[in-house]
């Protein structure tokens, strides 16, 4: 059997459009000879569609879009669709399924067990779990079809459900494993996937396919990187990250593993991270980005991404230079624009700083000059930049990395402003180190904003050591604090110094309502500002003796 692997990048809600798509793959894989097309978990809607689901419109435009691509299929071309379906019985009014589409007809439909309720996943919210579980017949072959998580329940110390999916078509019998889901892209993903089908295939001794959505929708990333396993757990085909369009494998080929370069992973985090602006641009009908360059790195690397994603001619880097700025920071961010052939401005902010501090000067006289002053100019930069905004419909890309979104090392209102933060989920250490292997070919970054010491250029002489710790000491703690999850007591016990350890902690909590009202953040770590932590505004940690 000859089965197609579609790597789809829907518009969420975008029913009638995702079919049309779908359509034109299916015709060219049937023209291909493809036995059986399989697209992704929640393809035809896109994932997630949250409330969308409340809106009846949206299950007659399923239904509509379903007969429309089962009357494409015959006696020798079938479809897997992922879609929502309803649930006539008691319970949640939806369930996350996978419609089987042959002989001109909707054949069958298997609903998602396991719904994850955890991470940026809030399944259980509309989808009711699927309760038996049998195969799907199809060219003499029986498949194990299962959605996403309904495979993950992988740790035998400590499982995360109380269902084996898979177990339970053991006594049925079945030939092939296919996964279809929609996964979100997160450093290191690719490798746990792969652990996982690996699982499943020495368990059964049998193929395993794994199908993946590809696409931004907002700040979840999907990067495809779809792929098929052997019974001996080695991967026979990749598919390409961040890639849209069918591969086919022929199912009597799955024997010998082949030779598969291993990805970079710098590359992957390149190409998702402008996967996601570029989509966030498309989706939303979007044409145009503007950005603050300030000469120092996020700025530079943002910028980079961009011009990447939208063609330099669409992105606007707005040098907005106070009487703080150095030299060398105006002239570093014109060369990298001039390198990246983006279009410059200047717009000094010397005289709108002078007019606010007159207008504020009862509150300032007699006092030394503080935060207050320094945020002025952030705010006015802001407003700089809604105001360009506003007048061309260009969009702002927030340049906040997550080591300043930890601490509240940014200005509310200031430079935490925009539609879309771009670096919001990588360590200030990690957008050195993306950018470092950015200039590997050709200094598209100047060496001289990668070899400076950071500095937001608010004061004299200003540099960020000033109120933080390098960042090689900052950043480590901030990842076992948010993302590994370890306490005050055990970042002591790693060695971390106690003093330190309460400052920083501090910092990350008098900053929770700062992030509140951050922009979306392009997701690429297992715990991202946003959907992926929710802590509340006011709490206090508890403290153990």
């Amino acid at each position: 059997m000859i089965i197609g692997l579609a790597q789809f990048n829907p518009l969420i809600g975008d029913v009638s459009g995702n079919c049309q798509k779908m359509l034109g793959m299916l015709r060219q894989s049937k023209a291909e000879n493809v036995d059986l097309l399989v697209f992704p978990e929640l393809s035809l809607t896109g994932y997630p569609p949250e409330d969308l689901l409340h809106y009846s419109e949206i299950s007659d435009a399923i239904q509509q879009a379903m007969i429309e691509l089962a009357l494409e299929t015959d006696e020798n071309f079938a479809l897997l669709v992922g879609a929502p379906s309803l649930n006539e019985g008691p319970g949640k009014p939806w369930f996350n399924s996978v419609w089987f589409l042959a002989e001109g007809k909707i054949m069958n439909l298997v609903h998602k067990s396991l719904l994850p309720t955890y991470d940026v996943f809030d399944e259980d919210r509309h989808f009711e779990s699927g309760a038996e579980r049998l195969p799907i017949f199809w060219k003499g072959q029986a498949l194990a079809v299962v959605i996403c998580e309904d495979t993950w329940n992988i740790e035998p110390e400590r499982p995360r459900y109380h269902r084996d999916v898979l177990s339970e078509m053991r006594e049925t019998g079945f030939d092939l494993i296919i996964n279809i889901t929609a996964s979100p892209y997160h450093q290191g993903q690719q490798h746990q996937r792969e652990k996982m089908a690996r699982f499943h295939a020495l368990r059964f001794g049998l193929p395993f396919v794994y199908v993946n959505q590809v696409g931004a929708n907002t700040g979840l990333l999907f990067d495809g990187s779809s792929f098929i396993m052997n019974k001996n757990g080695e991967v026979i085909q990749q598919l390409p990250p961040c890639q849209e369009g069918v591969w086919s494998w022929n199912s009597t080929n799955n024997s010998s593993p082949i030779a598969i370069p291993a990805q970079n992973k710098m590359e992957v985090l390149y190409q998702t991270l402008s996967l996601g602006i570029s989509d966030y641009f498309r989706k939303n009908g979007f044409k145009k980005a503007v950005l603050g360059l300030s000469g120092g790195i996020d700025s530079a690397l943002v910028a980079c991404l961009a011009a990447d994603a939208l063609g330099p001619e669409n992105v606007h880097g707005i040098l907005m230079p106070s009487k703080f700025s150095s030299a060398h920071s105006i002239s570093d961010a014109k060369d990298l624009g001039n390198r990246l052939g983006i279009h410059l401005e200047i717009l000094p902010i010397h005289d709108s700083v002078d007019a606010l501090e007159r207008t504020l000067n009862p509150h300032l006289l007699g006092r030394s000059p503080d935060l207050t002053e320094e945020n002025i100019q952030s705010r006015i930069r802001g407003v700089l930049l809604m105001g360009l905004s506003n007048r061309y419909g260009w969009i702002v890309l927030n340049t906040t990395n997550k080591s300043e979104a930890a601490v509240g090392y940014g200005t509310l209102y200031g430079d935490m402003c925009g539609a879309l933060s771009v670096l919001g989920d990588l360590w200030k250490t990690e957008v050195y180190a993306l950018s470092r292997w950015l200039n590997r070919r050709e200094e598209r970054i100047p060496d001289s904003i990668l070899t400076k010491a950071p500095s937001a250029e608010l004061r004299p002489e200003q540099k960020d050591s000033d109120s933080l710790p390098d960042y090689d000491i900052l950043d480590p703690i901030l990842q076992k604090y948010i993302v590994e999850g370890f306490g005050p007591s055990q970042l002591i016990q790693e060695g971390f110094n106690p003093n330190l350890v309460h400052r920083i902690l501090s910092l990350v909590h008098r900053s929770e309502f700062k992030r509140f009202q951050m922009p979306p953040v392009l997701r690429v770590s297992t715990r991202a500002f946003g959907s992926g932590r929710r802590m509340p505004i006011t709490f206090v940690f508890p403290e153990t003796e």
